[in-house]
């Protein structure tokens, strides 16, 4: 009788089960291995040959939140976000539909990967996406922050938004000139909104200030008049982020699937908050300010600039400060290009891209490490680019709406000779 095999049993203590555990998700899920892809696509289209800027990447502030709570003035809200069990009871987060139960990996990966220091480790990780991708400089925002907004609390958003900000200028954008931000403005308050410009507008690494687009407040309410015009003396860029509420409206809450709130939320809002800027003649008041409309895709654009020129041409009593159609104020503006809707056919994507005049407006844009993030090729590979559009989508647009100049770069004066 042949002798039935040992059954092996994890009986080893908790702590030595943890420690397996993030040894083999460091070789399974590290930035090395998840965007191995995406360094070969990298080398082989010679990335190093052109100015690459992501004007749309992300990190996960909570796994910093220790850090970040303790640059928070108000007493009573300091203890309120450190001793609660989870930062996202405060941030107003809300459950993790996005990962399908760990089916898609996008965050844990980079709280335990391992970086040699003395920079802090959010530096190393996010340098480490960038050079895997061929991305010479980024804008970082956070992620679960992108709730904060719909917080019933005003002076919440403003207490977290501003620890937050502190917490990054000084030690994440202080100390690596490759990463930049535009840094969040609590709109629930817009004379906090004017204070955080006047803290934050000339630190390093500052290139300007973006609004989630998930707030209910109008954009044209003349409470903003101020903040607006300070943006737009200053030289500083303004972006409206999309995200997606799945219970804030009642027309949100008839979707049953996460994909169906994900297709149509991200760029609703964006919708709202753009229709509002244009029909109030945001773009005349003030016209030198660079506004960028970031994550809702590309798709919903051709729709909303023939469904505003339609109904302005039938009703232009209503726009009165507009001196031209809609659609083509829209094609002054800069849009971001993930998620980059690809069909069965790219050259689909051609009109598309004519419409918004994409090779001077668009703004290539990774959204990494979310789940649906794009890499440089989804640009590069587009058939109907021409050489010039190709270089100005990955990186010189971005330089126009950032306000930099290309040949200061120091990562990219042969790339732009």
């Amino acid at each position: 009788m042949a002798k039935s095999r040992p059954v092996q049993s994890d009986l080893s203590p908790p702590e030595v089960r943890t420690k397996i555990n993030k040894v083999r998700l460091n070789e399974s899920f590290s930035t090395d291995g998840l965007l191995a892809h995406a360094e070969q696509q990298a080398r082989d289209r010679h990335f190093e040959d052109y100015l690459i800027i992501d004007v749309d990447s992300h990190h996960y502030e909570f796994d910093h939140w220790a850090e970040i709570a303790d640059y928070i003035d108000n007493r009573v809200i300091h203890h309120i976000a450190t001793v609660l069990p989870t930062p996202s009871t405060v941030l107003n987060a809300p459950p993790m539909y996005q990962e399908m139960g760990d089916r898609i990996p996008r965050r844990i990966h980079r709280k335990l990967e391992t970086t040699p220091g003395p920079r802090h480790r959010e530096i190393d990780v996010t340098l480490r996406y960038m050079d895997a991708m061929g991305i010479d400089y980024n804008i970082l925002f956070p992620s679960p922050m992108l709730n904060l907004g719909q917080l019933p609390l005003a002076e919440i958003e403003v207490a977290m938004s501003r620890a937050y900000n502190r917490w990054l200028v000084e030690r994440v954008l202080a100390e690596e000139p490759r990463i930049k931000s535009l840094l969040y403005l609590p709109f629930n308050d817009p004379e906090a909104c004017v204070e955080m410009v006047e803290e934050f507008g000339d630190k390093p690494g500052v290139l300007g200030f973006m609004v989630v687009a998930v707030h209910f407040k109008p954009v044209h309410d003349k409470a903003y008049a101020k903040l607006y015009r300070m943006l737009e003396e200053r030289g500083l860029s303004l972006a409206f982020h999309a995200s997606y509420s799945w219970d804030a409206e009642q027309s949100s809450r008839q979707l049953n699937r996460f994909l169906s709130v994900h297709a149509l939320t991200f760029p609703y809002y964006l919708m709202v908050h753009l229709t509002n800027w244009l029909i109030n003649g945001l773009p005349e008041l003030y016209p030198n300010l660079r506004v960028s409309w970031v994550e809702g895709g590309i798709a919903y654009l051709p729709f909303i600039m023939l469904r505003l020129d339609h109904e302005y041409m039938m009703r232009t009593s209503e726009a009165p400060l507009l001196k031209k159609l809609p659609s083509d104020y829209m094609r002054d503006m800069f849009y971001t290009s993930q998620p980059l809707e690809i069909p069965s056919n790219p050259k689909q994507l051609k009109p598309i891209f004519e419409m918004i005049n994409a090779d001077t407006q668009m703004l290539f844009s990774s959204d990494y490490p979310h789940w649906d993030f794009d890499v440089p090729s989804r640009i590069f590979d587009l058939p109907f680019l021409e050489e010039n559009a190709r270089r100005n989508i990955l990186g010189l647009n971005a330089c126009r709406y950032l306000g930099l100049d290309p040949d200061s770069l120091p990562l990219t004066k042969f790339k732009t000779a």
